[in-house]
């Protein structure tokens, strides 16, 4: 039983962008995922590459955000020309719509801190109505307020996840589905998972397994401490152009239908929708953009958020003398998927992660 340098365990967005990011360094990579039956958060991810609103009260957090969307545009053009895949990255700008007076000005507060701690790097502009019509002439007149940053934009998460994968094989990685693993065993020199289509052997290990790093990483004297967050979407026919820019409710594919969110739920591992979160989503929808009232919703599904206690991700690894374990938890999959591929995978070859990641290990919830 030969042993793979790497193994990652996972082969969703966080961990097919680690994967991607070793493999394209040349370094010998199996990428193990418990396939499609397994509580997949890429499958319900709104695809939005999103800065505002994010890391006011964690510095490194809101860092972190902007370097990954300032490494978007190339990493983009770099998987289309190696897979041929269009992942639909679009960085025009998103809006945050505020949705009444009090979280207009709880919001105002929150961005202008987050620009403070940026050093002028975040940029916003908070919208008159008029300025609001003229980027989004669909987008109801009554709103209360609205916020522009060219920070922002989107992408197909599901053709990201196609294309990291692509990617991943492309560049020598080994990919292997239906391999969920049931235990971890860690040897002189490495260790064993015992998956379910047997053993395999590893030199160095990854957990970017979601939720399930929660069991997976005290296996290897490691701590995710993850709690499940639902959200539930809808997607639309496919409309003629109603937006120009995305947001956390409103997004307009490729493909002209319009996806719906957001929610939120302390459900468990209950990853179904219900009827009534889907009507609470779908009036709000109308009350942003009207245009949607006479309009057919096609489909509609839960998923499962990965998330921290507070909400921001958890990156750690072993110190103890032998191989080397780490442990990637994140919900920002999609926004941090190039600052995860370029920048975080070549860290996880090094003795220790940069000291300007120390704040993200799990230590904090201890402190």
């Amino acid at each position: 039983m030969r042993a793979s340098r790497v193994v990652v365990i996972g082969g969703g967005m966080v961990g097919a962008a680690l994967g991607y990011g070793l493999a394209r360094q040349g370094i010998e990579t199996l990428m193990l995922d418990e396939g499609d039956q397994g509580l997949r958060a890429a499958r319900g991810n709104f695809g939005l590459l999103w800065v505002q609103g994010k890391g006011a009260e964690f510095p490194a957090y809101a860092r972190w955000t902007l370097d990954s969307c300032r490494l978007w545009p190339d990493f983009a053009a770099e998987l289309t020309e190696l897979t041929g895949i269009d992942v639909q990255f679009r960085r025009r700008g998103g809006i945050h719509y505020c949705l009444d007076e009090p979280e207009l000005e709880a919001y105002r507060l929150e961005l202008a801190q987050q620009a403070a701690i940026s050093d002028g790097d975040f940029e916003y502009q908070f919208l008159s109505p008029t300025q609001l019509a003229r980027l989004e002439p669909h987008i109801d007149v009554n709103i209360p307020g609205a916020c522009y940053s060219p920070n922002d934009g989107h992408v197909n998460p599901l053709y990201l996840l196609r294309a990291l994968q692509a990617g991943f094989v492309a560049k020598g990685g080994h990919y292997r589905p239906r391999h969920h693993v049931l235990n971890i065993e860690t040897t002189h020199d490495g260790f064993v998972l015992h998956t379910e289509q047997g053993p395999i052997r590893a030199g160095q290990l990854v957990l970017a397994a979601g939720l399930d790093n929660r069991r997976l990483a005290p296996m290897v004297g490691l701590s995710q401490p993850l709690i499940p967050q639902r959200g539930q979407l809808l997607i639309t026919e496919r409309l003629p152009k109603l937006l120009n820019y995305p947001s956390l409710y409103l997004r307009q594919t490729g493909e002209g239908s319009i996806q719906i969110g957001d929610s939120s739920e302390q459900v468990g591992l209950d990853d179904g929708n219900t009827p009534q979160v889907m009507a609470q989503l779908a009036r709000r929808a109308i009350s942003l953009l009207p245009a949607l009232r006479h309009r057919h919703i096609v489909r509609g599904w839960g998923a499962l958020r990965v998330l921290s206690p507070d909400g921001y991700p958890v990156y750690e690894q072993n110190r103890d003398p032998g191989p080397r374990a780490h442990a990637v938890s994140s919900h920002s999959g999609v926004t941090l998927a190039a600052v995860h591929a370029l920048t975080l995978a070549p860290m996880l070859m090094a003795p220790r992660l940069r000291l300007s990641l120390d704040a993200f290990t799990p230590q904090r919830f201890k402190d």
